[in-house]
């Protein structure tokens, strides 16, 4: 289920991802290409040991969406705006920091709100972690806002919703999202370090009713020691949800 990047004389003339996916590249980052073409990345740090060779550039963008402001989930978001004027979504908090920073395309919202960038709809929702920000070597962390995640809503006919976790433990209130929101795919961290392990994020998978999980946060560095296989694992006779693992540069396509 999966399509890997080419090498890095491809990546210079194409584009990332491909229309109708989700592409990891790497640790958190994240980058939806819808059928139409609307094209947005969830915390960009392609600076990341596992981005595939080449893609330090992502091209055209239309959002940036952050759930916190943990370096390994913002790193490239500055840049990516620069470069492209694509808006960053993301707390009030986080967006007084890159306001700070010189940036202005900027959609702050909160847990609850749904936002829409194109035909895409990005609503907030929990998450059990925290959030502060690295403003420089040996200086406390300044304040980031909650940590949050979000739901996607896609176009008619494009695949059901889908729900990227950010960094975060298992949390009760992930029923709440099932019921409301009733995502058919989850993108959750695995790594049993900073965020839940494979036993956690099984049951977490069962709290939201999802058919398809997508572990990520996991492998980048030895301490992130969570794998798929361990997810598989404890999931096995309590969840039918399929694991899909993907390599760093695979796609996952949105519609099954």
């Amino acid at each position: 289920m999966s399509a890997t990047l080419g090498d890095q004389t491809e990546l210079e003339s194409t584009t990332v991802g491909e229309n109708g996916t989700l592409t990891w590249l790497g640790h958190a980052t994240v980058l939806l290409t819808t059928q139409s073409g609307t094209r947005i990345v969830f915390d960009p740090w392609l600076e990341n040991p596992k981005c595939p060779d080449g893609v330090h550039d992502l091209g055209a963008l239309d959002a940036i969406a952050v759930t916190h402001g943990h370096f390994d989930h913002m790193g490239s978001a500055s840049r990516l705006a620069a470069e492209t004027g694509a808006t960053i979504v993301c707390v009030p908090e986080m967006a007084a920091y890159f306001a700070s920073a010189g940036l202005s395309n900027l959609t702050e919202m909160n847990k609850g709100g749904t936002v829409h960038v194109a035909e895409v709809t990005i609503t907030m929702v929990s998450a059990d972690h925290s959030c502060g920000i690295a403003v420089g070597e040996n200086l406390p962390h300044a304040y980031g806002g909650n940590p949050v995640g979000f739901v996607v809503g896609l176009a008619p006919g494009e695949g059901g919703p889908f729900y990227i976790s950010g960094d975060t433990n298992v949390f009760g209130d992930m029923k709440l999202i099932r019921d409301l929101y009733a995502p058919e795919l989850a993108l959750v961290p695995i790594d049993g370090h900073y965020n839940m392990g494979p036993r956690e994020a099984a049951y977490a998978v069962g709290l939201l009713g999802v058919a398809r999980v997508a572990p990520y946060h996991y492998g980048t560095f030895p301490m992130l020691a969570g794998t798929p296989d361990e997810l598989r694992r404890h999931l096995h006779g309590s969840s039918s949800a399929t694991v899909v693992d993907v390599a760093p540069g695979g796609s996952i396509p949105l519609r099954v």
